[in-house]
């Protein structure tokens, strides 16, 4: 065993984890564009997501979700990079909620599973271990950051129906921290659609804990997000905007 993996007496020991990386998304909001593979800072854009994964001390293995068109495109990107983390390059399904259920079918057991959106490639490994440690404490982690603009609701016509407490308001991101158990159970529910996993988890009624994001940890939608990632990307590494 090397030095430097030799469990050291009165020292925190790194959590086990694995990560589900779900990008098996059609980009329809890209005027056709696969963003996955749009080069930031002159590195496709998953392979910044799956490097601060692989940075991350308590994740032990990845299961990477793509599309059809993605899988070998994914596979020879993996190996390119070197990210000796990922296991699995596996096939997703229709929705976001069929994609995480394919993936958690290739993850092996492990007592976390941490689930994030490979279109978030700001994402920073500080983030990934913070979200571990609050679901050690609260049994579940769920990025988050408050909402800054005033939020109406809104029915027929545009008429406002309703203008919520801002400072009640949080904008949900990934990663999402869950135990293995709980998150297997969330996903074997049936006739319960979700837009992201914490819904199926308070479906359940179990407590989902939020704790605090980033701003720059964005999901890349569109164009403009494109450019406002590279922007972020290219400050972190300390390169001319």
């Amino acid at each position: 065993m090397r030095p430097s993996a030799r469990l050291q007496p009165g020292v925190p020991q790194p959590m086990r984890a694995g990560a589900i990386i779900v990008a098996a998304g059609q980009s329809s909001r890209m005027n056709g564009v696969d963003k996955l593979f749009l080069p930031l800072i002159g590195i496709p854009l998953i392979a910044h997501t799956l490097a601060a994964f692989e940075a991350a001390p308590s994740i032990q293995s990845i299961v990477l979700v793509l599309s059809q068109a993605n899988v070998e495109q994914g596979k020879a990107l993996v190996k390119q990079h070197g990210f000796a983390k990922v296991r699995q390059v596996c096939l997703g399904g229709e929705s976001r909620q069929d994609s995480v259920r394919r993936g958690l079918e290739h993850l092996a057991p492990h007592t976390w599973v941490v689930i994030h959106d490979g279109a978030r490639p700001c994402v920073e490994p500080e983030l990934i271990e913070r979200g571990l440690k609050e679901a050690t404490r609260w049994e579940s982690a769920v990025a988050a950051v408050p909402v800054k603009d005033t939020i109406k609701i809104v029915g027929d016509q545009g008429m406002v129906l309703e203008t919520p407490d801002r400072q009640k308001l949080w904008a949900a991101q990934t990663p999402q921290v869950f135990p293995w158990d709980l998150l297997q159970k969330a996903y074997r529910q049936t006739g319960v659609d979700a837009t992201d996993d914490a819904a199926l988890v308070e479906r359940m009624g179990h407590p989902v804990h939020i704790f605090l994001g980033s701003y720059a940890n964005i999901k890349v939608t569109t164009r403009e997000d494109v450019l406002m990632a590279e922007t972020l990307l290219r400050r972190r590494e300390g390169l001319a905007v």
